[in-house]
């Protein structure tokens, strides 16, 4: 076991995504024992079916190093993922929490590096590093606006589409994934994805982590949100780079009941933002329109 006490802790939610959650672990490993500091891998599973406990039983005894150390919580039932990443917090002792979903495998990463930039900027309240889907393109869930009625009309109209290329227009139109900005270059945005999500302790501490009403899907959006309220910065920082395979327990499934369950919490955390940051803001009529829209496009999409 780690006797030092570790610098890292990172969180790994697991629901059903056995073999591509060992693959993340393997790459997550291998990475890690290039560092020059101490960490620890939480992995929480959320009541899998497929193999993932017995794996996970077997795994953090074979794979531990005097480097890393390795916990596994085991869930009864899927609590979410808010509540499961919320059950690691409470059990992390780094002084950095890194969240990273169990389908994203981290190959090109420079974690002192990554680390020291966080040490040497204490404002940072969280960073993501560029986040690459598997045909190389960004994962534009790592580098968003806040969904605010403007921003989420115009990339729901297509507009941000249209004017992704455009100077000027791009800044307009283009809020709801700040498609302005340049991608490799280091600088800060709105909100960050939990595919790669990483933060300090003493805030997930002061800001209890995530927000349970979210069940899955939004708490991210909120976390960064409630991080930069409370006076702090968002980083994108995309000198280091993850490949996330995505939508292996959600909303992509081949099962049509995970997929419909899915739908319907990606629609009402839509919803429970709203509420929540922006319902306060406006008048009734124009709450009813936000609402009405997106019951609408629940049910077309």
């Amino acid at each position: 076991n780690v006797s030092v006490m570790p610098k890292l802790s990172i969180i790994i939610l697991s629901y059903n995504t056995r073999d591509i959650t060992f693959a993340s672990l393997e790459t997550l490993i291998n990475s890690l024992q290039k560092t020059a500091f101490n960490s620890e891998i939480i992995i929480v599973d959320n009541a899998s079916a497929d193999g993932s406990v017995e794996m996970l039983k077997k795994f953090d005894k074979q794979y531990e190093t005097k480097q890393i150390s390795i916990t596994a919580i085991l869930n009864k039932e899927n609590v979410g993922f808010p509540k499961g990443n919320n059950q690691g917090i409470a059990i992390a002792k780094g002084e950095y929490i890194l969240f990273l979903n169990s389908d994203v495998m981290v190959q090109d990463i420079e974690w002192d590096k990554i680390l020291e930039y966080m040490d040497s900027h204490p404002k940072i309240g969280a960073l993501t590093v560029k986040v690459e889907l598997p045909n190389r393109e960004l994962d534009k869930a790592c580098h968003r606006g806040y969904p605010t009625i403007w921003n989420a009309f115009t990339y729901y109209a297509g507009l941000e589409k249209i004017t992704y290329n455009i100077p000027l227009l791009n800044r307009l139109f283009g809020g709801y994934h700040l498609t302005h900005f340049n991608l490799n270059k280091v600088h800060k945005v709105d909100a960050i994805s939990g595919a790669f999500f990483l933060t300090r302790k003493t805030l997930m501490d002061s800001l209890h982590g995530f927000d349970e009403t979210f069940f899955m899907y939004g708490e991210d959006l909120d976390l960064a949100y409630r991080i930069k309220e409370f006076g702090y910065l968002i980083i994108y920082y995309p000198l280091s780079s993850v490949l996330h395979l995505k939508y292996q327990s959600g909303l992509k499934t081949g099962k049509k009941k995970t997929k419909s369950k899915t739908r319907e919490h990606f629609f009402n955390a839509m919803k429970i933002f709203y509420k929540k940051h922006y319902e306060k803001k406006y008048p009734f009529f124009i709450n009813s329109l936000v609402y009405f829209f997106i019951d609408f496009k629940s049910k077309v999409s």
